[in-house]
C-alpha cells in the first residue's frame, strides 16, 4: 500500500516537472529541461462527447463575419452588375497548384485503404452492436457510453462483435456534380439521376482529378457574374453527350481506388491465406513487414487529410447543422431529406454551413490501449485514458510509430492506476 501511494506521488510529480519544463529536483527525482521547445504539435485535449441531436454543429466561420462577408458582396453587386470572376475556383477554373494535391489525395486514399484491408486481419477491430461505438483490442472496453436503442436497459454497455476496415472510419458520399459553377445545385427530382460518390473524391474530381466514369466540365474561360447570376459564354456539351457518359451506380469506397494502384508495401501473404488473427502467430519477418505496411498507412493517412485540408481552403464544401449530410460545391443540394432536428421548420431541407475535414473524412475516435493482451478498460478509470483516431491507434499496435500531434491526446504521460487503486487517487 504505501509503495502504492509512493509510485503515485512521484508520478504525478514528474507530469508537473513536465508542465513546468524547469529543472526543480526534489529528493532523488530531477526533471529535465528542454533545450528546444516543440510547438509544432500544441496540447490536445481528449475529444469531447458527440453533442446532443437536437443542437447546431458550431459554426467554423462566426456569425458576424459570415454577415459581414454578405453585405460587401452585396454592395459590390450594386457597384457592377455585370463582371468577370477573376479568382479561380469561383471562375470555373482550376487552381493550378491544386491539381497535384488533388491526384496525391486520392492515391493517398487508396493506398490507405489497401493498408487497412491487411490490417484487420492481424489486429482486431470490435464494434458495437447497438452503437457506433469502435474499440482496437481482444476484450471490448466495459465504459458505459452506449447510446443505442434501449441501452439504459443495460446501464449503457456495449455489446462487442468483431468488425472491419468501414468501422475504422467512413467517407460520407455526396452527389457527382457534372458543372460545379454552372448547376451547382442538385434538385430533389434529381435525387435518383445523379450519382453519389464519397466527398473526398467529389472533392479531388473537382480540383482537377480526371475520372472516365464520371466526367465532369472543365473550362478555359472565366465565367460571368450578372446580377449575381452565373453566364457561361462557351460551348456546351451536348446533353445526350452528358447523358451517355454518366454512371448512376453508386461507387463503394473500398473499390473505386483499387484498379490504379500500385501495392507499395509486400503483401502479406501468410496472413491471408492462413488467417492469422493473433500477433503472436507471427514470425519475425511477418512483424518486420507489419510493421512497414503500418507505417505506409499512416503515412497515407496524413498526407490525405493534409492535401484534403489544403482543398478545402479554395474549394467549398458545405455540410448539415444537424445530420452528417455534406456536398461538395459552392452550394448544398435541395433535396428534402433531413431527418434530424427542427427538420419540420426547413420542410426536410438541410440547415447547410461551411463543413470541415471531419465532415468528409470521419475519424472515428477510440480509448486508447496500451497492450491488446492487457485486461479492460474499466468505466471507474476513464478520466485517466486518452483518445486516438481509430486509424491512428490500429497502425500504432501494428508497428507504426507514435505521433506527436496525437500524444498528448493519447495521455501517454499519464500512468493509470490499477483497479484495486482506485480510491487512492484524487
Amino acid at each position: 500500500m504505501r509503495a502504492t501511494v509512493i509510485f503515485s506521488q512521484l508520478s504525478l510529480l514528474n507530469r508537473l516537472c513536465h508542465r513546468l519544463n524547469s529543472s526543480i529536483s526534489f529528493g532523488s527525482v530531477t526533471c529535465p529541461v528542454k533545450d528546444e521547445p516543440d510547438d509544432r504539435f500544441p496540447y490536445s485535449d481528449v475529444p469531447n462527447p458527440s453533442r446532443i441531436k437536437s443542437e447546431r454543429k458550431p459554426y467554423v466561420t462566426p456569425m458576424k463575419v459570415l454577415i459581414a462577408r454578405a453585405k460587401a458582396e452585396r454592395e459590390a453587386r450594386k457597384a457592377q452588375p455585370c463582371r468577370v470572376l477573376e479568382d479561380p475556383p469561383d471562375n470555373g477554373l482550376l487552381v493550378p497548384e491544386l491539381v497535384e494535391v488533388a491526384h496525391r489525395v486520392y492515391r493517398a486514399r487508396g493506398y490507405l485503404l489497401s493498408g487497412l484491408g491487411q490490417l484487420v486481419r492481424v489486429i482486431p477491430v470490435l464494434r458495437c452492436e447497438l452503437c457506433k461505438e469502435v474499440h482496437i483490442g481482444y476484450v471490448g472496453h466495459e465504459i458505459r457510453t452506449c447510446t443505442g436503442p434501449k441501452s439504459w436497459l443495460q446501464n449503457a454497455t456495449h455489446f462487442w462483435r468483431r468488425g472491419g476496415v468501414r468501422d475504422v472510419f467512413r467517407f460520407p458520399k455526396c452527389f457527382h456534380l457534372y458543372d460545379r459553377v454552372g448547376k451547382p445545385r442538385v434538385g430533389h427530382d434529381e435525387r435518383f439521376s445523379v450519382p453519389r460518390i464519397p466527398a473526398i473524391v467529389e472533392l479531388c474530381i473537382q480540383a482537377g482529378l480526371d475520372l472516365e466514369k464520371y466526367p465532369t466540365k472543365r473550362r478555359t474561360k472565366p465565367v460571368y457574374c450578372i446580377e449575381g447570376r452565373i453566364a457561361d459564354f462557351e460551348s456546351v456539351v451536348e446533353d445526350n453527350e452528358i447523358e451517355g457518359k454518366y454512371s448512376f451506380e453508386n461507387v463503394d469506397p473500398l473499390m473505386d481506388s483499387s484498379s490504379m494502384l500500385m501495392k507499395p508495401v509486400e503483401k502479406i501473404q501468410n496472413l491471408v491465406e492462413n488467417k492469422i488473427s493473433h500477433m503472436e502467430q507471427l514470425s519475425d519477418e511477418e512483424r518486420n513487414k507489419l510493421r512497414d505496411l503500418s507505417k505506409h498507412t499512416l503515412d497515407s493517412w496524413f498526407e490525405m487529410t493534409s492535401g484534403a485540408k489544403k482543398i478545402m481552403e479554395k474549394y467549398f464544401v458545405n455540410a448539415c447543422g444537424y445530420c452528417p449530410e455534406v456536398q461538395v460545391g459552392p452550394k448544398g443540394h435541395k433535396l428534402r431529406m433531413c431527418k434530424a432536428s427542427k427538420h419540420q421548420s426547413r420542410n426536410g431541407l438541410h440547415a447547410w454551413q461551411e463543413a470541415t475535414l471531419d465532415d468528409i473524412v470521419s475519424p472515428n475516435y477510440v480509448w486508447h490501449v496500451e497492450d491488446l493482451n492487457g485486461p479492460a478498460l474499466s468505466n471507474n478509470l476513464k478520466r485517466y485514458y486518452g483518445k486516438a483516431p481509430a486509424v491512428v491507434e490500429l497502425c500504432v499496435h501494428a508497428g507504426a510509430p507514435i505521433p506527436d500531434q496525437y500524444r498528448s491526446m493519447m495521455r501517454l504521460d499519464v500512468v493509470s492506476p490499477g483497479r484495486d487503486e482506485v480510491d487512492l487517487v484524487a
